[in-house]
C-alpha cells in the first residue's frame, strides 16, 4: 500500500505530511515520558522484524498480492507511539534505500500506516481488552486490530487519491476496501500467530499486560532473531510474487498507473529490494533483506536510545 510519486497533488501531499510531522512529534513526546531502557532493544528489533515480514509478498486473489503492515502488531507488543516510532522508521528506509514508496508521498505513507493505523489499533485493542481479559481477550484484539489498521489505511490512501483527483472516490473506495480486506485477513493471522509465542514464552513484553510472568528459557532478544531469521530464510525467499500489491492492482484496473513517477526523486541504491551484485534473485534478496534489517535497526534504536537516555537522567 506504499503510495508512489505522482498519485498524490501537492495539497494532498503538503496537507499528510503536516499530519505525519505532528503525529511523529506527539509520539516523541509520549515516549519520552513513557519508555524504559529496557525497552531499547525490543523496539530496534521489532523493527527489524516488521522491515522482513513487509518484504514477504502473498497472493491474495485476481492476481493481487498483499503484505504484512505490521502496525497493529506492534501496537500491541509496545503501544502507539513505539508504534509509529517504529512504523515510521521502517516506511522511511523502504523509501530511501528500497524505492518502497515515493519520497514526496512519504508523508501520506506515515499518516495512513504508521499513524492512523496504530491509534486505531490502540482504540480497538483497549475496547476488546476491557470485555474479554486475559490471553483470549490480547490475540482477539490483535487480530481484530491489525485488520482494521491494514483496512483503515487503505480507506486514507483511496480518499487521499479522490482529494488528488486521481481516481473518483466512489471506485477507489470499493476497490481498495475490498481487496484489502483480504489482506486484512492475513494480517491478522501472522500477527495472532507472532503475539501468541510471545504470550507463551514472554508475556511480559505485551504492552501493559497484567498477565502471570513465565521464566523464559531464552532471553528477549534470542526470541525476536529467531524470528527474523526464520522470516527471512524460510518465509520471504521462497514465497515473494511478482503479483501487484493492492494499490498497484487497483491502479491498473481503475486507469491510473501511468501517473506513477518512473524517475524516482531520489534514486534509492537498493530498488525492489535487489542487491545487484549477485546473479541468484533469492540471495540478491536476502542480501537486500539483511542490509534492510540493519538499518531499520540501528535507526529505532538510536532513537530509542536517545528518549530513553533523556527520559532518565
Amino acid at each position: 500500500m506504499h503510495i508512489p510519486d505522482g498519485f498524490l497533488d501537492t495539497k494532498t501531499v503538503i496537507a499528510t505530511a503536516t499530519l505525519a510531522t505532528v503525529g511523529i512529534s506527539f509520539a516523541f513526546r509520549h515516549l519520552k515520558k513513557s519508555a524504559t531502557p529496557q525497552q531499547v532493544p525490543l523496539i530496534g528489533l521489532s523493527a527489524a522484524f516488521v522491515f522482513v515480514a513487509q518484504m514477504l509478498n502473498f497472493p491474495i486473489a485476481a492476481g493481487t498480492s498483499g503484505h504484512f503492515m505490521g502496525t497493529g502488531l506492534i501496537t500491541m507488543l509496545l503501544g502507539p507511539s513505539a508504534a509509529i516510532i517504529i512504523m515510521s522508521a521502517v516506511l522511511v528506509v523502504q523509501c530511501l534505500l528500497f524505492a518502497d514508496g515515493g519520497l514526496i508521498s512519504l508523508g501520506a505513507n506515515i499518516f495512513n500506516m504508521a499513524i492512523a493505523g496504530a491509534l486505531v489499533s490502540y482504540v480497538i485493542q483497549k475496547t476488546i481488552e476491557r470485555f474479554i481479559p486475559a490471553v483470549q481477550g490480547k490475540l482477539i484484539a490483535t487480530g481484530v486490530s491489525s485488520w482494521s489498521a491494514t483496512v483503515i489505511a487503505s480507506i486514507l490512501c483511496a480518499g487521499e487519491l479522490a482529494w488528488s483527483m486521481t481516481v473518483s472516490w466512489s471506485a477507489a473506495f470499493t476497490a481498495m476496501t475490498n481487496i484489502h480486506m483480504l489482506i486484512g485477513i492475513a494480517e491478522g493471522t501472522i500477527a495472532i500467530i507472532v503475539v501468541a509465542g510471545v504470550l507463551k514464552s514472554r508475556p511480559e513484553i505485551i504492552r501493559n499486560s497484567n498477565l502471570q510472568q513465565q521464566k523464559p528459557s531464552v532471553s528477549t532478544k534470542l526470541i525476536y532473531v529467531a524470528i527474523l531469521i526464520i522470516g527471512i530464510m524460510i518465509f520471504v525467499t521462497p514465497f515473494i510474487t511478482e503479483l501487484p500489491d493492492g494499490l498497484e492492482r487497483v491502479a491498473s484496473v481503475l486507469g491510473f498507473d501511468h501517473k506513477a513517477i518512473e524517475q524516482p526523486v531520489l534514486s534509492a541504491p537498493f530498488p525492489d529490494y535487489n542487491l545487484g551484485i549477485f546473479s541468484s534473485p533469492a540471495i540478491a534478496t536476502i542480501a537486500a533483506g539483511f542490509i534492510g534489517i540493519t538499518i531499520v535497526f540501528i535507526l529505532s534504536f538510536i532513537l530509542s536510545k536517545s528518549i530513553t537516555t533523556k527520559n532518565h537522567n
